[in-house]
């Protein structure tokens, strides 16, 4: 298709964003959310990295509420889902991008 729009006079930044992006929306969408969910989860990089405690990241703050709350199961589910509803938000945002370069990648054609 991109040779197409190059015989009919599309300049390679025209071509770039008229036919080649749309065609790898889906799997832009599908890369971004891993590599949201990637960098949200991230525990070590910031470990090793962040001195400071009021900069740490919520996995880290997740620990550190664990060691204060480990016996108080409650607090851990309700910091636990605190935690977790952005990749679920990001998740139900992005769900049909998601799942139209799942049914795409699976056709034969």
């Amino acid at each position: 298709m991109d040779e197409a729009a190059r015989i009919d006079g599309a300049n390679p930044l025209q071509v770039l964003l008229y036919i080649l992006v749309p065609q790898c929306w889906p799997a832009i969408a599908t890369v971004s959310i891993f590599h949201f969910l990637w960098a949200w989860n991230d525990f070590f990089g910031p470990l090793i990295y962040i001195q400071s405690q009021s900069k740490w990241t919520l996995a880290l703050g997740l620990q550190s509420f664990n060691g204060l709350y480990s016996q108080q199961i409650t607090y851990m589910m309700a910091a636990a889902t605190v935690t977790m509803l952005p990749c679920l938000i990001i998740f139900f945002i992005a769900q049909k991008l998601f799942i139209q370069g799942v049914v795409i990648s699976g056709v034969k054609g």
